[in-house]
Formats: C-alpha cells, structure tokens, sequence
C-alpha cells in the first residue's frame, strides 16, 4: 500500500498539470459531470488524495495496494490497458488517468478522511496530540498503534517497521509499556525521516524485507510474522529489540484506511 510519502509525491506531480484547467471530460460516467469545471486543488491526507473541483466536488481516491496516477499528454499512448482505468480527468493539455485503485468516490465533503489523525507529513506535527490519540487506544501491540491512521495518518507498513527498529521497540510490545517519550519518539523519527523521503530517493531499508537475513546491528537474524486484523508482516529483531514474546498475542481492529 503506497505510504503517506508516496500520496505526498503524486499530488505534487499532479498539480502543475491539473489545478487551475478546465476539465474538457471526465470518465467513467459516474464521473461525467466533472466536465466544465475547474480543478483548483489537489490536497494528500495521509494515504487518501482528493482532487478538488471548483463546483464543490471532490475526486476521492485510495489506492490501497494496486491503484496509482499516470499523466500523459492529450493523445498519448497509456502505459497501462483502458480496461484498468478507474478515473480519466481530461483537461487543458492533460489527462490523467487513475489506475487498478479500489477507491473512487465523488464527495462533497471531507467524511472519508474525517477520521484521521494528523497528518505524519504536516510541517508542524503535533506529537503531543498523536500521543493523546495512542494513548485513547488503550494497550494495544505498539505495532498496531503506530499503522493505526486515527492515531497519525500516512504512516504505513515499511515506515512504521523501520521507526520500531530504530528506536530498539518490539513490535507485539503493549503501548501502555512504553512511556509518552518513547512513544513520541518512534512518531518523532517516522516524520523526519519520511519528510526527507519527500526530498529525495528512500534509501535501504533497514529491517523491513530481511526476515531471515542477520540484523544490521548485530548480526541476529531478522523475524518475520504476520501481525493484527491485516495481517500485515512485521520484521523485527529479536536481540535488538527485545521484549515480551508475540507468540499469544491477538490483533485489535485498527484503521489502516
């Protein structure tokens, strides 16, 4: 599933090719009456992108695991078949096309991302706040908080493996465990360090994708095991980041949208 950094990268690319231009068609037709309207903003909220439209519309879009915007210009051959096309925004110069995304939804309002905590990527993060809404999740595996998008939107799988790795924090460990520092602290690193993936290439990863592989620290192999309601997989090392065993541990229901 993109990440918070990745949604953050695309409405940059999109902007300078859509805000400000008149939408000459827009298809599918649950989407037709976007023509003739003016796109004025294109806004990232966590892992949700919504195309602003000077009607009071909004293109909501979610990409989850397989969706993702292409640009091209007016006549230009797709990289992808027609047939996987979820949005097609044609307009002045441009068309954007939005592909294999399972969300796509006309609002007029901002109830899909209502929800979300603040915004991992926000200039002026308020990590006291993030913890308040950790902390309101009771003791929940501190792998689960951090994926939680209530908590702090935009941080996803790979982001919040790394910050646990980081900062030396077992997954399966109880959030009521950790005191308010450690906890502002693996959200402290999860911001600057995806805040300067806007500004560059990612570098390596660090833990994530090396399960069975020694850790980079100290040489014990990385594990890897399935974690929460999404089963998403969770790679961490078991010398560095000691704690109480994951084995009996059960998932919560958490908000990874």
């Amino acid at each position: 599933m993109p990440e918070g950094d990745t949604i953050w990268r695309t409405a940059a690319a999109l902007r300078p090719r859509l805000v400000g231009r008149r939408v000459v068609a827009a298809r599918p037709a649950a989407l037709a009456r976007l023509a003739g309207s003016t796109v004025t903003a294109v806004d990232a909220i966590g892992k949700h992108l919504l195309v602003r439209f000077d009607s009071g519309l909004s293109l909501h879009t979610h990409m989850r695991m397989t969706g993702g915007w292409h640009v091209y210009l007016p006549g230009e051959p797709w990289r992808k078949p027609e047939r996987l096309a979820k949005a097609v925004l044609e307009v002045d110069g441009s068309v954007a096309v939005l592909f294999n995304a399972p969300v796509v939804e006309l609002t007029r309002h901002d109830d899909y991302t209502s929800h979300l905590g603040p915004d991992i990527l926000a200039e002026d993060l308020d990590l006291e706040r993030v913890v308040r809404r950790a902390r309101s999740l009771g003791d929940v595996p501190v792998g689960e908080v951090l994926l939680d998008q209530r908590v702090s939107a935009g941080i996803g799988n790979i982001w919040r493996i790394e910050a646990l790795w980081m900062e030396r924090v077992n997954p399966w460990l109880g959030s009521a465990s950790l005191t308010d520092a450690q906890l502002r602290a693996l959200f402290a690193w999860a911001h600057t360090e995806m805040r300067a993936h806007l500004r560059g290439p990612h570098r390596r990863s660090l833990v994530h994708g090396r399960g069975g592989r020694p850790c980079l620290r100290c040489g014990t192999l990385v594990k890897v095991r399935a974690q929460g309601e999404q089963a998403r997989l969770t790679y961490w090392c078991p010398q560095c980041q000691q704690s109480p065993s994951p084995q009996g541990r059960v998932g919560v229901g958490i908000s990874t949208r």
